[in-house]
């Protein structure tokens, strides 16, 4: 016999309930079994709040908010849109990925680059020509703006070096899930060449050497971002499994 609707074993507040206090507890580092000591409530009861069947009474919510550490209040507020913003060099594969997962979770892909070109009329490499990379940052900055105003879900690709913008990549991070795609230099390099994007190479000897130095340079930056993938020698589609449970 079917459930009513609304039941506790359906009720969408309850769903709502059991993903908030999941990504707390994964957020604080608590297992079931820690969580259950600090608030009091027996570990197979939080297993079902967590899996959006414990019809929880609001006492013991209560206690369950303060072992996370935050108000009741907090974790029946509605979970803000799926926003994950994809860092890396070019070639670390953030539009392939990008798409890829976006179309997972039924939400818009954003390619922060192609709204900058759009903006100034001209193609990137001409953007830095003419105007220089200051332009290039508040042509940046002023994209993102406009794109976190939408207020929906989405997907986005940041270019390489947004994160050396400080004040720009801590919005990125305050409102997005930031994931770095990880490469070695020679899977950036030979992701780009297989693009057909002969730049990185064209008459310059000490091409692979730049890149290294450029990637050792922005690392510690990338590291700031929630979550780093290793995409060297994994298929496209396992990555977007694997940043899908991320921010699942």
């Amino acid at each position: 016999m079917p459930r009513p609707a609304g039941s506790p074993a359906t009720a969408p507040l309850l769903v709502e309930l059991g993903h908030a206090v999941r990504a707390r507890r994964r957020r604080h580092g608590l297992t079931l079994a820690e969580l259950a000591v600090s608030s009091g409530v027996s570990v197979r009861f939080l297993a079902d709040v967590e899996a959006g069947r414990g019809n929880i009474s609001v006492v013991r919510l209560d206690d369950l908010a303060r072992a996370l550490g935050c108000r009741a209040a907090d974790l029946l507020a509605p979970r803000p849109p799926v926003r994950v913003a994809l860092l890396g060099l070019r070639g670390a594969g953030k539009s392939t990925v990008g798409r890829s997962l976006a179309a997972a979770l039924r939400v818009p892909f954003v390619e922060l680059d192609q709204r900058i070109e759009e903006a100034a009329g001209l193609p990137l490499a001409e953007v830095f020509a003419v105007h220089g990379e200051g332009y290039y940052r508040r042509l940046e900055r002023e994209a993102l703006d406009r794109v976190l105003a939408d207020g929906g879900p989405f997907v986005l690709a940041a270019g390489g070096g947004l994160v050396t913008e400080g004040a720009t990549y801590d919005l990125l991070r305050r409102t997005c899930t930031t994931v770095w795609l990880k490469a070695r230099p020679e899977e950036h390099m030979a992701r780009v060449a297989a693009q057909g994007d002969a730049r990185p190479m064209a008459r310059r000897s000490d091409a692979m050497a730049e890149l290294r130095t450029l990637l050792a340079a922005r690392t510690p930056l990338y590291a700031r971002a929630e979550h780093a993938v290793e995409t060297t020698g994994v298929a496209p589609e396992r990555v977007v499994e694997q940043v899908r449970a991320l921010v699942a």
